[in-house]
């Protein structure tokens, strides 16, 4: 399904010359990559909740850059990273049910974010065809005057 961009839009971008089409564009490009992330981040944690099991390989932090490996061996009891360097120890159990409600609530937020990039999308798509129509026009208007001189 494509999306449509707003009228108000084209039009917009119709009254824009190259280099304001180019800067728009500029944005635009820096919009999805931000709102991509947005969404990659999530999965990436989604996929670390999942992954923890009796003798998995870890790297523990000592510091924010200094890391030794270790193996994952109480599954039972475990530490959970509550935000702002606060952990909580909790039975499995219930970490399945925390990471449950974090898990659901990344996927909310991932599915709050895909409209907003299709609709970035379909705007980048929109600057960019209007680009290659202006630059395409001044190409014919260059060709124009210089046989016009000959």
């Amino acid at each position: 399904m494509a999306l449509r961009i707003p009228n108000s839009t084209n039009s917009t971008i119709r009254e824009m010359n190259v280099p304001q089409l180019e800067m728009l564009k500029n944005q635009l490009d820096q919009e999805v990559e931000f709102l991509s992330m947005s969404t990659t981040q999530p999965k990436v944690v989604q996929t670390k909740y999942g992954e923890s099991n009796e003798g998995r390989e870890l790297l523990i932090p000592l510091t924010s850059s200094m890391y030794v490996p270790e193996k994952l061996h109480d599954v039972e009891h475990v530490l959970i990273d509550v935000g702002t360097v606060y952990h909580v120890e909790k039975i499995t159990e219930d970490a399945k049910d925390f990471f449950k409600r974090k898990t659901d609530f990344l996927t909310k937020q991932m599915e709050k974010i895909q409209p907003a990039l299709q609709e970035k999308h379909a705007m980048k798509q929109a600057v960019m065809e209007m680009m290659s129509q202006k630059i395409e026009q001044l190409t014919a208007l260059g060709a124009a005057q210089a046989t016009a001189k000959a």
